[in-house]
């Protein structure tokens, strides 16, 4: 933790371009060294023990999930919502409580419209880790807002995660952790496509990895195109996991808006949920991240982590 201290020191002062383009070619480097891990991690797919599948014998779980980094993503977040519920999927809308304003009546509308709504850390700054001592004063605060918006899940900026930490927060569920992701600042991945229960003195809750690439990894930083996520999607379905997504409004440049240079087209995320609706018709199981949380506690209470 002590490297990501120093970057987010640093990173003011390195001008964005300078920014993007050293981490392209970090990415280029660490994916020739784990090509035999990423995207897909060998051994990943396995079930827990007496797996009895999804409800109503669906194929795979698909969850989609955002991380609204700034005003400019909270600002869009109402569009990608009604993307969403036009192709007849249901997501959350993971939002940063002392970073910008975060209105109830967005709040509101997210959740009336059958959407949920999650904390995204505190203030997005790269210190939520810097001790146990930061951490636990913040997660004071946490709470608060975890109670205030009547937020069941939780998410780390950056990813980063100490699963025994989280005991502190008042959640359902976290979603700070992946599969595999060797390109994330703090690179361990939890290496399955499955949720578990993280148990521990203080509390057990859900933990919900993301199984395909962010979208600003694929799309802004490799440049790559969605069929990654469609190629890991249906290894997924073979092997009947979960398919959980995180994507990020802040980078999305909707229909008529300028793309900048780490942006890419809203259009890529529409045709993504188009193929999923196209080519699993009725194969796949839409719950929003609570729903999940609240399915595998009910299903595998027998089958959890220690911290």
């Amino acid at each position: 933790m002590l490297l990501n201290h120093i970057f987010y020191l640093t990173k003011p002062l390195i001008p964005r371009a300078a920014q993007l383009y050293l981490r392209r070619k970090l990415i280029q480097k660490r994916r020739l060294r784990y090509k035999d891990e990423w995207p897909i991690f060998p051994g990943s797919e396995k079930p827990p023990e007496q797996w009895k599948g999804w409800p109503d014998n669906k194929k795979f779980a698909f969850v989609l999930t955002h991380d609204v980094e700034k005003m400019a993503g909270f600002k869009k977040s109402m569009d990608i919502m009604r993307i969403e519920k036009e192709l007849g999927f249901v997501s959350s809308f993971n939002f940063v409580p002392e970073r910008y304003n975060v209105s109830e009546k967005v709040r509101r509308e997210i959740e009336n419209t059958g959407f949920e709504v999650g904390v995204h850390g505190l203030n997005h700054d790269g210190k939520l880790y810097q001790s146990e001592t930061v951490f636990k004063k913040r997660a004071l605060k946490i709470n608060s807002y975890i109670k205030e918006w009547n937020a069941a899940g939780f998410r780390s900026p950056a990813m980063h995660h100490n699963l025994h930490w989280i005991q502190q927060l008042d959640i359902q569920y976290d979603a700070s952790t992946f599969d595999t992701d060797p390109f994330e600042p703090q690179s361990d991945g939890v290496k399955t496509i499955f949720p578990f229960i993280v148990k521990g003195s203080q509390k057990s809750y859900v933990e919900l990895p993301y199984t395909l690439p962010q979208d600003f990894t694929l799309l802004v930083l490799m440049k790559n195109s969605i069929d990654i996520w469609k190629e890991k999607t249906a290894w997924i379905c073979k092997h009947g996991g979960m398919v959980l997504l995180n994507t990020h409004p802040d980078y999305m440049a909707l229909s008529g808006e300028r793309c900048r240079a780490e942006q890419f087209p809203v259009q890529y995320y529409y045709d993504f949920l188009s193929h999923i609706k196209e080519q699993y018709k009725k194969q796949y199981w839409n719950p929003l991240p609570k729903d999940l949380a609240a399915f595998w506690l009910e299903t595998h209470d027998n089958h959890f982590v220690e911290v």
